[in-house]
């Protein structure tokens, strides 16, 4: 059976999406299943939009989420490195090699491609006219008669050119993707894709079927924008005799509203949900239920098991929903999973960016929080506001707080804490087990009358983490503190 060699080939344009993260994660997954090879390669034939630094914050935000490939383009302590027997993995290195060039000739030769002369202004003209009629904007073919030799005078003249595709007239392009199935599409509704541009880079069009041969991927795994020009691709691969790869197109990553997640209406970068606190295992494990689910509908799953269960026969035709509630449970799952040590050390950054304690705060006492709080949190950075009370005792009572202290007897519940507070030098464990026992003896109250406007008073809440805890993180005088002003 033949190795199977998938891709990851994003262009160095910014952020990686969420969306590319999870081609990236399906493309990996198949790949580790079948014991083949997972490459990345870097298309920035576009160089118009290449931002500096995004092929080193591609590559972190992959290895964050271990989504690592075994081959191509790597980030080293020395910078961006390649490793593999079929580079250049960067298509700007690859053009400097005159890589293209040699498929782009024997193209023109077979005249399945040509030169094309006109010029910007003449091509939005006709386009424009195209529209006002009501049709499909499309190139009107007009160099696609020109001779070869016609058109290498005007290039030795200095003209300038691209080179286009020579798509037959009205003739049905078929090919079978491993989710959509038979897919069909007539050349009446494609262009003559532009290959080769003015700057001589070649179009993404061009360099993806020509990498992808010369580096024998078997499965080309991508998002289902590219089934409209994946005809293109596959009239290149017949044009040149080449084996096709199989296709399978991923579906695309869609919003609670049903539509493909935006800049401006979501958060849709990876490294924003590292920023929030979202365990990369969590984000991995929910993405992947984001278009495909396992048999058995299992849902909390670690990458192992992933890759062991991972298929594209379940891989939906239909959009996938990104759900964050879906995604704070699941990362909820993996928080409450985490030793508080560990967890300790992941919510000091959060609570020191945001200015609540300082690098040297108590060790001990972070770990008790970590120890108090870790069942809710649903992100890391929810840690600054389910802390807010133990820090600040000047906050306001929520509406269910103010209600049990108006409603109850909260001057003697102060007074009979206080006493008790005073018996004792510091608040420890035994002292915060116990101390409300003591306090329904001395009242004669209990229940919730006892606990909640206790609670309300320290915390401005009804509701919150386990009360000993709580007393334990507030301490003797902070305590005393609070509950004066209810005397």
């Amino acid at each position: 059976m033949e190795k199977v060699r998938v891709r990851f080939a994003p262009s160095p344009t910014g952020y990686l999406h969420i969306g590319g993260l999870r081609t990236a994660l399906y493309n990996y997954l198949y790949a580790k299943k079948m014991g083949g090879d997972f490459l990345l390669r870097i298309e920035d034939t576009d160089r118009t939009r290449y931002v500096e630094g995004a092929i080193e914050n591609l590559i972190a935000a992959l290895d964050w989420a271990s989504v690592k490939n075994n081959e191509g383009v790597m980030v080293g302590e020395n910078g961006v490195y390649e490793e593999g027997e079929y580079g250049p993995y960067i298509q700007s290195d690859r053009v400097k090699e005159g890589i293209y060039q040699k498929y782009i000739d024997i193209l023109i030769e077979k005249g399945l491609a040509y030169y094309c002369f006109c010029s910007k202004e003449r091509l939005d003209e006709v386009r424009n006219r195209q529209k006002a009629d009501g049709l499909i904007p499309r190139y009107d073919g007009l160099c696609r008669s020109l001779s070869i030799e016609e058109a290498k005078k005007r290039i030795a003249a200095g003209e300038e050119y691209v080179v286009r595709l020579k798509l037959p007239t009205n003739e049905d392009i078929e090919f079978e993707d491993v989710v959509k199935g038979k897919i069909t599409i007539n050349t009446s509704d494609l262009d003559d894709q532009v290959l080769i541009k003015q700057d001589g880079f070649p179009t993404y069009h061009f360099a993806v079927v020509v990498d992808d041969h010369l580096m024998g991927i078997t499965h080309i795994v991508r998002g289902d924008e590219w089934i409209s020009s994946t005809p293109k691709h596959v009239f290149l691969y017949d044009a040149f005799g080449w084996e096709r790869p199989k296709f399978v197109h991923l579906p695309t990553v869609l919003n609670k509203q049903r539509k493909k997640l935006s800049k401006r209406h979501d958060d849709v970068s990876a490294m924003d949900f590292k920023e929030q606190g979202y365990l990369p295992e969590a984000l991995v494990n929910y993405l992947a239920l984001v278009g495909w689910s396992p048999d058995d509908n299992e849902e909390i799953m670690s990458m192992d098991k992933l890759i062991e269960k991972f298929s594209f026969d379940r891989v939906s035709k239909n959009g996938g929903i990104f759900d964050r509630d879906k995604l704070n449970w699941v990362n909820q799952h993996y928080i409450r999973a985490l030793d508080d040590e560990k967890l300790k050390e992941l919510i000091k950054p959060y609570l020191v960016k945001d200015g609540v304690i300082d690098e040297d705060f108590s060790d001990e006492k972070l770990l008790l929080i970590a120890s108090t709080f870790k069942e809710s949190l649903d992100r890391l950075m929810d840690i600054t506001e389910k802390t807010s009370f133990v820090f600040n005792g000047d906050f306001d009572l929520e509406e269910d707080a103010k209600e049990f202290i108006e409603n109850s007897d909260i001057a003697s519940l102060s007074n009979a804490f206080i006493e008790e507070l005073k018996e004792i030098d510091e608040v420890d464990e035994e002292f915060s087990k116990g101390v409300m026992k003591k306090i329904q003896k001395k009242t004669g109250i209990k229940g919730k009358n006892l606990y909640m406007p206790t609670r309300a008073a320290l915390t401005g809440m009804v509701h919150g983490p386990e009360f000993d805890k709580v007393l334990l993180l507030l301490g003797k005088e902070e305590i005393i503190k609070r509950l004066e002003k209810y005397i």
